[in-house]
């Protein structure tokens, strides 16, 4: 467990930070800015809590515990020759439990005739947002990819959490009976 008894360092004040491994990067290195879209994510979904319930409320909750594991996992980097990198690592079966959760909703969806926007209900809206901002981590986890290594199931896990609140944005908003549709040139 994690003891903090001092919340400032200084340790930041020159532009640096510390990865899990106790190594110093910039804080716009690429780690840095992936681990830190996923803290963004997480708070998002931490404001959608306040306006869901019951067992809406109690995935959201674990999902957050779990993004706090994908951010450990991006904030350890594998050491040098290593084929099984040491840390928090995010697992297949985490991932797998989304998918059961994204079928789980999708049976009592409406079908889908038009993409949706952004909107409906507060808590809908809000996962909305916290959908938007799990991908921007995901993006962030790809490009660091492309430069370094990264636990492939992390970047899973965020792929599926983003279609995840896509379906409970859509359930919060009584199974898609109050979706907002896009209109294509509704405005011309």
């Amino acid at each position: 467990m994690v003891r903090l008894t001092k919340i400032y360092t200084r340790g930041g004040d020159g532009g640096l930070t510390s990865l899990a491994s106790g190594e110093r990067r910039p804080k716009h290195d690429f780690r840095v800015a992936a681990y830190g879209a996923v803290d963004e994510a997480m708070s998002a979904i931490g404001v959608a809590r306040l306006h869901t319930e019951g067992d809406l409320d109690a995935m959201l909750a674990r999902i957050q515990n779990d993004l706090f594991d994908v951010g450990a996992d991006l904030a350890t980097p594998p050491k040098d020759g290593e084929d099984q990198p040491s840390g928090l690592r995010v697992v297949d079966a985490q991932v797998d439990r989304l998918e059961q959760e994204i079928d789980g909703l999708n049976a009592n969806l409406a079908p889908l005739n038009s993409f949706v926007l952004p909107g409906g209900t507060p808590a809908g809206a809000h996962l909305h947002m916290a959908r938007a901002l799990t991908r921007r981590a995901e993006r962030e986890a790809t490009r660091l990819a492309a430069e370094e290594p990264v636990s492939p199931p992390a970047i899973k896990y965020l792929n599926r959490l983003s279609d995840l609140l896509f379906q409970m944005a859509r359930h919060a908003n009584d199974d898609g009976a109050n979706d907002v549709l896009w209109v294509p040139g509704a405005n011309r």
